[in-house]
């Protein structure tokens, strides 16, 4: 049975160094395969990949992909991957953005872009429909993200222009730099937004006039608008278009949970003050959503008063408010919301910038470092001014931002001695969830094959719920599922969120999935493909030199117990994690060194991956 919707089958290839486009029109096998979304775009890392590219160098390739969902009538669906070879971490990367741009990229004819290259000066991507242009960016040179698409659009002289571009952290190549689009939308993650400043593309503006492809409309409608009715009606609904993902700080410090200065504690006292009681009363004026969303998590919100008045951003959501508040120990919403504004403008990742500026907060607590490698410069836990300043430094590049510009990887080179308390894997810095408190959130950190970041796995509550009645076993198997499931949405090009927070059934994404391109698919079918995909982008980091060692949690979740709260004392067991690492690997179809067995990667029809294991096999 052949596809009758959801695809336009066309990738647009953009050579930045030559100034050429060419449009490749990809087969229902690979379509199906793949899905779309992080599923095409580990694909199309992998066909592009060698061992010795520099992630910063022309060679290095960037996909942008929605999925087959991106942009159709049903909750949530405007969602897109942004894929690469991370400079964050030298291994396969990939980040997530909402809100509509993916969304124009369908429009204008396409299921995902490739960019290589260099351009020749400063330049921004011009996509109109068909006609497709490099056109000369200086003028946005040094230019904030938000303020680049503000400018960009009123240039264009259309205001449904849809815009994402890096600020002067990624022109600078910092390497948490992030894309931005929608006024703050993010693809935070991995360094994305370093790879375009690498590449001299400013931005990307599209304009698509095109209908997306369905094949059964009226199946898809129905399946919709009972869907949209089922989330309407969730008992929790109502509240989170008032608070979005801010409700998680409280439940993140009643849980014990909540990174507190620099993940020395997982509870916070004045947790209560950058809650979201307090940004819903005082400082909310409005909400935003990305295409196709009723839940509208999106908090606008505005300083009125104090030395940060006027500040105006869509944000935060937990993560920033975690990472710049309870993380550095700040108790100031304000405080927070201009950590976020900075960010933004700047482009870099918020959860990256927070987690390095309290490693530094905490090494000149503990004499680790001196005034003088802080450029004169003291850093103290709740001190915003100083974060302020800290933020800006990374983003430009500046004295000691110069060396947290490297990211983890980069503080560790200079300065040895902090590796114990620089809370990372494979060179991410951790989401803001602590792992001493459930060893499913160890693992998932440890296993994800970006680094430490929740949105692969986020299994802690469901662990805390259990307790201790359920075995390693089981456990690992969460880890997986939670590694299957949660990266189907960004095949799919839509929000994991309705399910997550308001239950929404998976199976109902088969059916949306079915009715869109016209085949029958299950979700344990959909669930084959996603789990495929993991084993491919294993097979990239393999490939890039990963090993067994690589995959761990932070060491302070060994060595560090926690001080306060309701885990006080709490530390993770290293043998116990030794032995549920053995049974993931087992359950997983990897070999002890964590390397996928040519039975596993035949199964995945990833064939043509075995020869590049066997050398990494016998090199152990």
């Amino acid at each position: 049975m052949s596809i009758n919707g959801g695809y336009f089958m066309k990738v647009l290839h953009v050579d930045l160094s030559e100034c050429k486009t060419h449009v490749e029109e990809v087969d229902e096998e690979f379509a199906l395969k793949y899905i779309g979304g992080r599923g095409w775009g580990a694909r199309l890392v992998w066909e592009h990949l060698k061992e010795d590219t520099d992630p910063l160098s022309p060679e290095n390739i960037i996909v942008i992909a929605p999925g087959p969902l991106s942009g159709l009538y049903l909750p949530s669906s405007g969602k897109t991957s942004i894929c690469s070879i991370s400079p964050t971490t030298g291994i396969y990367g990939d980040s997530n953005i909402g809100g509509m741009f993916g969304v124009e990229l369908r429009q204008a004819g396409f299921d995902a872009m490739v960019i290589k290259g260099k351009a020749p000066e400063l330049s921004y991507l011009w996509i109109d429909d068909d006609d497709i242009q490099l056109k000369n960016a200086e003028k946005y040179a040094g230019m904030g993200s938000i303020e680049t698409e503000h400018q960009l659009r009123e240039d264009i002289g259309d205001e449904t222009v849809k815009v994402a571009s890096i600020g002067p952290a990624g022109e600078k190549m910092v390497k948490m730099a992030c894309i931005t689009a929608d006024w703050g939308r993010n693809a935070g993650r991995t360094g994305m937004g370093a790879i375009l400043g690498s590449k001299n593309l400013k931005a990307i503006a599209i304009r698509g006039t095109r209908d997306l492809p369905v094949a059964d409309l009226k199946r898809l409608t129905r399946i919709s608008d009972k869907a949209y009715k089922k989330l309407s009606r969730h008992n929790l609904f109502e509240f989170w278009q008032r608070q979005g993902l801010m409700s998680v700080i409280d439940y993140a410090n009643t849980a014990g949970i909540i990174p507190t200065h620099n993940f020395k504690d997982t509870h916070f006292e004045e947790a209560d003050k950058i809650n979201g009681d307090v940004m819903e009363l005082e400082y909310k004026i409005g909400d935003t959503a990305c295409f196709g969303c009723p839940m509208a998590c999106g908090n606008v919100n505005l300083v009125k008063d104090g030395k940060y008045a006027g500040t105006v951003i869509e944000g935060p959501e937990y993560e920033t408010a975690a990472m710049f508040g309870s993380n550095v120990g700040v108790s100031d919403f304000s405080a927070i919301l201009r950590a976020n504004y900075l960010c933004d403008e700047y482009g870099i990742d918020t959860i990256t910038a927070g987690s390095l500026i309290s490693v530094m907060i905490e090494a000149y607590e503990k004499d680790l470092v001196t005034l003088e490698d802080l450029d004169g410069m003291a850093l103290n836990w709740g001190d915003d001014e100083s974060i302020m300043e800290m933020i800006r430094k990374i983003a430009f590049r500046e004295g000691v931002g110069d060396t947290l510009a490297e990211g983890a990887y980069g503080v560790i080179e200079r300065w040895p001695q902090l590796a114990p308390i620089i809370n990372h894997v494979k060179g991410l810095d951790q989401s803001a969830y602590d792992a001493r408190v459930a060893i499913t959130m160890a693992l998932g950190y440890a296993t994800s094959d970006i680094g430490a970041h929740h949105a692969r796995a986020w299994p802690v509550a469901k662990e805390l719920e259990m307790g201790c009645n359920w075995d390693l076993n089981e456990k690992a198997d969460l880890v997986i599922y939670h590694q299957t499931v949660r990266p189907l949405f960004d095949m799919l090009g839509v929000c994991r969120l309705p399910w997550i927070e308001l239950g929404f059934d998976e199976n109902t994404y088969a059916e949306f999935f079915s009715a869109a391109v016209g085949i029958e698919f299950t979700l344990e079918e959909l669930l084959k493909r996603s789990n495929d995909v993991y084993n491919l982008t294993r097979a990239i980091n393999i490939r890039l030199g990963l090993t067994r060692d690589d995959d761990r949690p932070p060491e302070r979740v060994f060595n560090d117990p926690i001080k306060t709260g309701p885990h006080a004392g709490k530390v993770l067991d290293r043998d116990e994690f030794r032995e549920i690492l053995d049974i993931y690997y087992q359950r997983r179809g990897w070999d002890m060194d964590g390397i996928p067995t040519d039975e596993t990667l035949k199964a995945s029809g990833l064939e043509d991956a075995i020869e590049y294991m066997e050398p990494k096999r016998k090199a152990e």
